[in-house]
């Protein structure tokens, strides 16, 4: 990742920032528009290279936030580090790490061929690679500004009543992988503004990073272990355009004298090409452990057509599906458009939907 004096602009909505790596040595000051709905933070280098005035609104000014540390190849990142989003360009902080399964099928695909996998779907055997995600908080301040690249309440839960489909959410909770974390540093107490931060963290700057876990953490992470754990990652990238499945288990209602049992998934997809695409179709098939077998098309995800370009690569959204079976498949392909007006469809990896056997409590929110 770093490479002396490589600069990479990213994109936030229509807002930019850019970072500069200086090897393993170089630290570079961070800053942020001023003042209210300021942009996401803008890494710039010694001579202090700003965003441009057409990249922020009239009047505001740079404030510096803090500064990058050297992102870790190796070993995790600690409760407390903050950090920038290196696709979304958000602040956040690390609340705390899962171990996650990654099946990623390009490396598959590189491999000698393999056994056709039993679940069938014409996908070959991958096999599970450890790596490392993390539960964060998103800055409140940068929410607004990747709202249409990422949604900010994708966390969601099962209500505690009789209602089996009402779920709520809680607003700017992400799961980051290893490799999107930019560690920095801050001299402020409170870096980032969440309703959550100060009620889960404390500041004590003899530590590094100087935010610790209050015990309310630690209770609200052992509570909804069962609702929140990361364990599988799915991963196939298709003529350049990758797609990466996160799937959860949110547990079971009862509904008309059977049992309905419900899951999230999150998907992320990122245009790794120059050319701009627009994915305009998704086309999902859906299998379930009683037998049945469902189609679903539409136009979209979650109401948009997203375009992915160079400036604007990644898109991505959280969505639910529900059966009347402890477990079932998932399947299907994005259709995207070229922007010569062909058409492609890009394959979503297949992944299981499995349940917590031994669930014994619903989730319980921010109730302790």
């Amino acid at each position: 990742m770093a490479g002396c004096a490589a600069r990479r602009a990213l994109a936030v909505g229509s807002r930019w920032w850019s970072r500069s790596w200086a090897g393993a040595r170089g630290l570079r000051p961070l800053c942020a528009a001023g003042g209210a709905g300021a942009f996401p933070p803008a890494v710039t280098t010694t001579t202090r290279r700003h965003l441009s005035s057409r990249n922020r609104p009239e009047g505001k000014v740079l404030e510096t936030v803090g500064v990058f540390e050297v992102p870790k190849q190796n070993g995790k990142y600690e409760t407390g580090q903050l950090f920038l989003h290196s696709v979304f360009g958000y602040r956040g902080v690390v609340l705390f790490p899962w171990q996650a399964r990654l099946y990623d099928r390009d490396v598959a695909s590189a491999a000698p061929e393999k056994a056709e996998n039993p679940a069938g779907h014409g996908s070959k055997e991958v096999k599970g690679k450890t790596h490392t995600y993390y539960q964060v908080l998103i800055d409140a301040r940068d929410c607004p500004h990747i709202s249409q690249r990422s949604q900010t309440e994708a966390v969601t839960f099962l209500a505690n009543h009789d209602d089996s489909r009402a779920l709520y959410a809680i607003p700017g909770l992400d799961y980051v992988s290893h490799e999107d974390i930019l560690p920095y540093t801050s001299t402020d107490q409170v870096p980032i503004q969440h309703e959550l931060f100060e009620r889960f963290l404390l500041y004590d700057q003899t530590k590094a990073p100087p935010f610790v876990a209050r015990e309310t953490l630690r209770a609200w992470q052992e509570k909804n272990h069962p609702w929140l754990e990361l364990s599988d990652v799915h991963r196939e990238t298709t003529e350049n355009i990758r797609v990466t499945v996160i799937p959860f288990y949110m547990g079971m209602r009862e509904a008309q004298n059977s049992h309905v049992y419900w899951w999230r998934y999150c998907i992320r997809l990122e245009n790794l090409d120059s050319d701009v695409v627009q994915l305009r179709e998704r086309h999902w098939r859906i299998f379930s452990l009683s037998g049945t077998l469902e189609t679903v098309r539409g136009r979209g995800v979650v109401g948009r057509e997203p375009v992915l370009s160079k400036e604007q690569p990644a898109f991505q959204y959280s969505s639910h599906v529900s059966l009347q079976a402890s477990s079932g498949h998932m399947w299907g392909t994005f259709r995207f458009e070229r922007h010569d007006g062909s058409h492609f469809d890009v394959r979503i990896p297949p992944f299981s939907l499995e349940s917590n056997k031994d669930e014994k409590t619903p989730p319980s929110g921010l109730h302790w």
